[in-house]
């Protein structure tokens, strides 16, 4: 009689722990796919910039691009997460070279901050725009739908000759044609500004980088919206 009982008991507690296990197997299951599900949902922002963008000077959190990912999360735009593949002293051609690892995941807003140190290296006007359409072109033949943010620069007035004209104008030219959003002047409110600047007067300190997010952020807010929005009615249908 006391061995049925023993046995009746292992039983139960057998198909109790199978019960459990089955349970936190489950629950572990769902809680994995919710992940998948909600990385799948993430949108990618992807910034291709030169020391400006990388944030010289300052520590990553001070830089702009991490300003944008705590204004995105302070305007409820918590779906996106941002990808910083700037680099000091980044010219075109390199950004050019340093773009196909960037583009092995999806990328859905592109803001391209690049151009001013060929200008300062004297690189023809054409080359830095023919090398700015390859990097737009390059990211939406993997991208197609990916929306683009022109970061725009200026030389300082020092010899207003027709380089310094015709540079100047790329951006708003590149913005045009690729129908792409504008940032006239990055460095608008701060260029100039010794308050707003590091000792050598070219790269923001951090009141100056709050200064360029804001100057991304009047473009980016809009187009992060959008895009989300555009997510939204997707999945509903």
């Amino acid at each position: 009689m006391r061995g049925r009982l023993y046995v009746g008991k292992s039983l139960r507690q057998l198909r109790t722990a199978t019960f459990l296990i089955s349970f936190f197997l489950i629950a572990a299951a769902q809680s994995a796919s919710a992940v998948t599900r909600d990385s799948s949902a993430m949108k990618r922002i992807l910034i291709l910039g030169d020391s400006l963008s990388a944030g010289f000077g300052v520590s990553a959190k001070q830089a702009y691009p991490s300003l944008l990912a705590e204004k995105l999360r302070d305007a409820g735009l918590t779906n996106f997460e941002i990808t910083n593949a700037s680099q000091s002293g980044g010219q075109t051609g390199g950004g050019l070279r340093r773009l196909p690892a960037q583009l092995k995941r999806k990328v859905d807003i592109f803001i391209l901050e690049l151009g001013i140190n060929d200008a300062f290296w004297g690189v023809p006007v054409a080359q830095i725009r023919d090398n700015l359409q390859s990097i737009i072109d390059q990211v939406k033949a993997r991208n197609p739908d990916a929306r683009v943010i022109i970061a725009g620069m200026q030389l300082p007035n020092y010899a207003a000759d027709d380089y310094v004209s015709a540079f100047g104008q790329i951006y708003a030219d590149l913005a045009a044609k690729n129908k792409a959003g504008l940032v006239p002047y990055l460095l608008e409110g701060v260029g100039g500004d010794p308050n707003l600047n590091q000792a050598d007067r070219v790269h923001p300190n951090a009141a100056g980088q709050k200064i360029l997010a804001g100057n991304v952020w009047r473009i980016l807010e809009p187009i992060a919206r959008e895009v989300a929005t555009k997510e939204s009615s997707a999945h509903v249908q």
